[in-house]
Order: structure tokens, then C-alpha cells, then sequence
């Protein structure tokens, strides 16, 4: 019987007060989906099921992206179809892992959903994989254990940076800093690549904490859960 992993969407589409809609990030569903799909049980959820809110403009950015037109082309149910995320409390040791897909709806939704943070404490406390990419670990920046410390404190970890918001300009869009946020609750454990729009994915935890700063960093995130999930992680822990 194949692991299970669950890919969460944010179901979140109004880029706040500007009128431009956002949602998920195609890439950020593509290309870890491509990579764990042949070997894992993928479900997909929201917080709302039904369908989660493709945003538009990854579709656009990615139209040279073989993976991604693919994907788009052909898994639309995937995204269509969610599962609402209650239906999976008190079910996290059904999966081997919980991953949180990017775009800039999540800022908006995942970041504060108490259903969500409370899957995210179950997963912990069954030692499961917990994951995410770009804009997707703000599902985890405000996450609170049963001790009341953050989930991430003293953990490294990454997301979208502060200057890749400001090149896309939408920093004055955000409700909050992803990572002045991500550095805030793991004490300034905060790291990313050299350069903006490079590949960066954290591994804390043993592997039981894998984060990606960006939407390059998807596939190699991907690749990571899929090494951490089959006991062939060879990514060493930040310190």
C-alpha cells in the first residue's frame, strides 16, 4: 500500500483590497505532484473543498513549463474536486505527510485557519512530515503547540523572502511579512538562497520539517518529502 500525503490548497482568490485575484501557484502543485505522484496516495483539500482558486497569473508565468501546461491540461479535477480539510482531523496517521501548496492565498486563509493549525499539531504529534513552499508556510508561521510555544521555534525554515515580494510588488498587498513573520516565531532561524529566485528548500527535524523558499524550489521540495517519506534523505539538517 502506497504512503499518503496531503496537499492542502488555500481556497482563498481576492489579492486583498487591490481587485486581482490570486489563489494557488501553479507550479507549486505541479512539480512536487509530478515527483511523488508515481509513488505516493496524493489527497487533495482546502479549507473550504470544492473547488481552490487557480491563480491566474502562474498559469501565464509558466506557459513554457512542460510540467506545468501538462499538469494544467490534464489533472484540472485535482484542484476542481478538494476535500474539505475538517474531514481529515484526528485522521493524521492515515499520512506520512502534510503539504502545504504556495500562491498568495494562503496569507489570507491558511495562515489563521484554526482547523488547519489544529491538523498541523496532529501531524506533529504523530511525527509526520510537515511541508510547504513559497507563500505556503505561512499555514505553519503562527502555529502554536499544545505548550504554547510556536511550532517552528528554534527551527530553521524558509519561504518567500522579503525582497522577491518587493520584485513582484506586492509587498503593500500582504496582511503580514512571510518572513519577518517565519523569522519572528523560530527565534531568527529565518534562512534563504544568495540570490532572489534561486533554489532553497530547509530540511529541520530529521526531515520531519521540509520547507521551499520559492516557486523554483518546488520540484527539489518534492524530491525532498519523497526522500524523507522513503528513508533516503540525504538533504543534512540546517543548523
Amino acid at each position: 500500500m502506497a504512503p499518503k500525503v496531503l496537499f492542502v490548497l488555500t481556497s482563498h482568490g481576492q489579492m486583498g483590497d487591490t481587485g486581482k485575484p490570486t489563489g494557488w501557484y501553479l507550479p507549486e502543485f505541479a512539480h512536487p505532484y509530478e515527483v511523488l505522484a508515481p509513488h505516493v496516495d496524493i489527497t487533495i483539500a482546502s479549507p473550504n473543498g470544492g473547488a481552490a482558486p487557480l491563480d491566474p497569473s502562474s498559469v501565464e508565468a509558466t506557459k513554457e513549463d512542460k510540467i506545468c501546461t501538462r499538469f494544467l491540461n490534464n489533472k484540472k479535477p485535482l484542484w476542481e474536486n478538494t476535500e474539505k480539510l475538517s474531514n481529515f482531523l484526528g485522521k493524521a496517521g492515515q499520512f506520512e505527510a502534510i503539504f502545504f501548496v504556495g500562491g498568495h492565498g494562503p496569507m489570507w486563509d491558511l495562515a489563521t485557519d484554526s482547523t488547519s493549525h489544529t491538523l498541523i499539531n496532529e501531524f506533529y504529534a504523530h511525527n509526520k512530515i510537515i511541508s510547504a513552499v513559497c507563500h505556503g508556510p505561512a499555514a505553519i508561521a503562527k502555529v502554536k503547540l499544545p505548550s504554547g510555544e510556536y511550532l517552528i521555534k528554534d527551527q530553521p525554515i524558509t519561504g518567500f523572502s522579503n525582497t522577491e515580494e518587493a520584485a513582484v510588488g506586492l509587498t503593500g498587498a500582504m496582511p503580514f511579512s512571510l518572513e519577518d513573520e517565519l523569522n519572528r516565531a523560530s527565534g531568527g532561524k529565518f534562512v534563504k538562497a544568495k540570490e532572489d529566485w534561486g533554489q532553497r528548500v530547509v530540511v529541520a527535524r530529521g526531515g520531519r520539517l521540509i520547507t521551499g523558499q520559492n516557486p523554483a524550489s518546488a520540484g527539489p521540495l518534492g524530491q525532498a518529502i519523497y526522500d524523507a517519506i522513503f528513508g533516503e534523505l540525504t538533504t543534512k539538517d540546517e543548523v
